[in-house]
């Protein structure tokens, strides 16, 4: 407990998922918050919720204006500010490189790259006045390998990996650390988004992912909001007072390997299936 008393963080997205969760936890050890997002009601009622240690700012990370004023809430509310995570995101684009445009392109940059490259550019004078600070920014094992998601927004999370090493290699000597997590499938609402997906049917894919999220990697349990709230905690606090320019993959071990490497019935599959190539050998032959 009070890993983070006395500080004061900023965390974009803060009303649902991954941002709430991390909200909750860092309240929890003693920080006080700004949680900036659009949804002004549930950013309303977060702050409501913990009346003084959290207050809201609307903030859409689109905006360049949006994200300096959001900065500088923190040292309006609180007087100064020492942690950052820049979280707020969303799917993007779901067009193949074949059907891209040059629209769709831009936009899915400017929300999931753009939006941390502004986030950070805004903290730095805030953190360098009091000393230094942690700068935390929300990646993906998309950007790490292909297959784990569109790729305008796996192009754009492999830019946040790269983005994290070159910043921590420029703020290192201000005493500003900057690091990544990259969270695997975890159970937030950024698979059905309210704008594309029917309520009925968002319905249906969130049962369906509760049911089956276990599955999905060795560790068997579903990936949750607070598994990367924790993993933003470290990096936050001075327990990793001595890391930067890292990026740490909090997925259950979705890369261990392929689902052969640690699934018993996949591995059990296999062997059934090479002992029959080697049965229909031996028959072939035996018949000549």
């Amino acid at each position: 407990m009070d890993r983070l008393k006395g500080r004061v963080a900023v965390v974009t997205g803060a009303c649902s998922g991954i941002g709430l969760g991390t909200v909750e936890l860092f309240v929890s050890e003693g920080a006080r918050v700004i949680a900036a997002d659009i949804q002004d009601d549930k950013g309303a009622a977060l702050a409501a919720r913990y009346d003084g240690q959290v207050v809201f700012q609307h903030c859409d990370v689109m905006s360049e204006t949006d994200i300096a004023a959001t900065m500088q809430a923190a040292v309006d509310a609180f007087g100064r500010l020492d942690i950052l995570f820049n979280n707020a995101g969303a799917g993007g684009s779901p067009q193949t490189i074949a059907e891209m445009t040059g629209e769709a392109w831009d936009f899915s940059q400017n929300l999931l790259l753009r939006s941390v490259a502004l986030g950070i550019r805004y903290a730095i004078p805030h953190m360098k006045s009091v000393g230094g600070g942690s700068i935390i920014n929300t990646a993906s094992i998309a950007g790490t390998q292909a297959g784990a998601g569109p790729i305008a927004y796996s192009v754009a999370k492999a830019a946040v990996i790269h983005l994290t090493t070159c910043a921590a290699a420029e703020l290192g000597r201000d005493g500003i650390r900057v690091n990544a997590i990259c969270p695997g499938l975890i159970l937030t609402e950024i698979f059905t988004p309210a704008a594309n997906v029917p309520e009925g049917l968002a319905k249906i894919i969130k049962d369906s992912m509760r049911q089956n999220a276990h599955n999905a990697q060795p560790i068997a349990k579903p990936g949750l909001p607070v598994d990367i709230a924790k993993a933003c905690l470290f990096f936050a606090s001075d327990d990793s007072e001595f890391v930067t320019g890292t990026h740490l993959l909090v997925d259950g071990g979705m890369h261990v390997g392929p689902r052969t490497a640690w699934d018993p019935e996949a591995r059990a599959e296999r062997t059934r299936m090479m002992e029959e190539r080697r049965a229909a050998w031996e028959r072939s032959q035996a018949e000549t």
